[in-house]
């Protein structure tokens, strides 16, 4: 699954441990979410969402 995680944090000028701070999950799992090395759990992608004022589609893309 690809994100848009990496460019939404970067915009606002956050470092992964600032975000993953904000998000309640550790600087690893925002780097893990970033390079897809990690799917999010249905209720940390709705977090990831609500941080970014975003859809969960905005931000999670399936891989085709």
């Amino acid at each position: 699954m690809q994100n848009e995680i990496r460019r939404l944090r970067e915009q606002r000028g956050l470092s992964q441990a600032a975000l993953g701070a904000e998000l309640g999950v550790s600087r690893q799992t925002v780097n893990s979410l970033e390079t897809g090395k990690y799917d999010p759990s249905l209720p940390l992608a709705f977090t990831i969402a609500r941080y970014f004022a975003r859809s969960i589609e905005e931000i999670f893309h399936v891989d085709d």
